[in-house]
């Protein structure tokens, strides 16, 4: 009787040809999650470099074009209402007119006094955006939003206002923030300001032109100093000022995609044209 041969493959083979199949299958399985959390992250950055910038730009501006049309309807309604009246009152009405038309009310102001400015812009809500920077080197302009909430406004697009510091061509310190990187970015390129530059800040009574004097490239982010009334740096005290006065302070984050530190430009109210 013929005994079949029969031909068997070693088991250590066996053994080995599953361990390389496992092998393949978990570096495909990390092959596929890297990839996936590669994709994951890059539209994380696509989300913060393009998409907050683009939702917050089209919104500010959107803003802006707001404020301008309510502000055109708040003129025109007060000057249908002053014809009305010179219209009632005659002779009366001429002469209350005349300080709005002519004479030292009229043109532009090279210094504010207390009386052109006190009365200029109400207190603003929080949040609210209630006038409108514009820089012209940098081809800004953008809504003025009081307060500096990241989330009801700087990540809007907006600038914001520090509460308790002075509001648009008054004495003492009109301190801004904004970012300088991703949901809008207004003051990416404020480092580009130099000496002589205009600012403007309009708001319903006036246009408020400040004159970009002095720059701090870095200091704290808990220098407080900059936004005083008579702002001056506590880290840097040779930066700043020691009269009072009617200043401009802009301020954002450095270096650009940090927090660590902050940037600022300081300016001064050179004129006021009322609206």
């Amino acid at each position: 009787m013929r005994v079949p041969i029969v031909h068997r493959v070693p088991v250590v083979h066996q053994q080995a040809r599953r361990r390389r199949a496992r092998y393949a299958r978990l570096l495909w399985n990390g092959a596929e999650v890297l990839v996936t959390l590669g994709v994951v992250l890059l539209l994380l950055v696509v989300h913060q470099l393009w998409w907050t910038n683009r939702q917050a730009r089209e919104g500010a501006e959107r803003k802006v074009q707001a404020l301008e049309r309510q502000w055109e309807g708040e003129r025109e309604e007060g000057e249908g209402s002053a014809s009305h009246g010179d219209g009632e009152g005659g002779g009366g009405g001429g002469s209350g007119a005349a300080g709005g038309s002519g004479g030292p009310g009229a043109g532009s102001r090279s210094v504010p006094d207390s009386a052109s400015t006190s009365a200029s812009t109400p207190r603003p809500r929080w949040t609210q955006a209630y006038a409108i920077l514009t820089i012209p080197r940098l081809g800004l302009r953008v809504p003025v939003a009081e307060g500096i909430s990241k989330g009801n406004v700087l990540n809007k697009g907006y600038v914001g206002h520090y509460p308790g510091t002075a509001q648009p061509g008054r004495a003492g310190n009109f301190a801004l923030a904004g970012h300088r990187n991703t949901h809008g970015e207004p003051f990416r390129y404020i480092n580009r300001l130099r000496r002589g530059d205009r600012i403007e800040v309009e708001t319903p009574a006036a246009v408020y032109t400040y004159v970009v004097d002095r720059t701090l490239s870095q200091t704290s982010s808990r220098d407080g100093g900059v936004i005083r009334e008579i702002p001056r740096s506590m880290v840097r005290p040779s930066y700043g000022y020691s009269d009072p006065g009617y200043y401009l302070t802009l301020t954002t984050c450095t270096p650009e995609y940090t927090s660590k530190y902050r940037l600022v430009v300081w300016g001064k109210l050179g004129s006021m044209r009322p609206r």
